[in-house]
């Protein structure tokens, strides 16, 4: 008898996840526009995310130049900002997600060795 494949779950931002060991990550990065600064924190985080929660998040960007309502909402003062909302406790990270070590302290998650 064969096992069925696991079904993927999606996620409003259109991100799948299939299923994985672990809490599933939900996650929102504040930018302003393509600023090398904004371009540099999307590229380091999506990094991370890859190689150490590969199938277990969803990132969405948003550009509070194109989305200032969110932005508010949120109260955020710096950018870029990492609000990560799930699993819990929510925690946020300001900078360009640079210090590897840092944002996986933060995100609370073991890095791969």
């Amino acid at each position: 008898m064969q096992r069925a494949k696991p079904k993927a779950k999606k996620r409003a931002t259109g991100t799948t996840f299939p299923s994985a060991p672990g809490p599933e990550y939900l996650m929102r990065l504040y930018v302003t526009g393509t600023t090398p600064r904004s371009v540099r924190a999307i590229r380091n985080l999506k990094k991370i995310c890859e190689e150490h929660l590969s199938g277990r998040y969803s990132l969405e960007v948003i550009d509070i130049y194109q989305q200032p309502v969110l932005a508010k909402g949120e109260q955020i003062i710096a950018v870029p900002t990492l609000i990560k909302k799930l699993p819990i406790p929510l925690r946020r990270f300001v900078g360009d997600m640079s210090d590897v070590d840092k944002v996986l302290l933060g995100l609370d998650v073991r890095p791969k060795g």
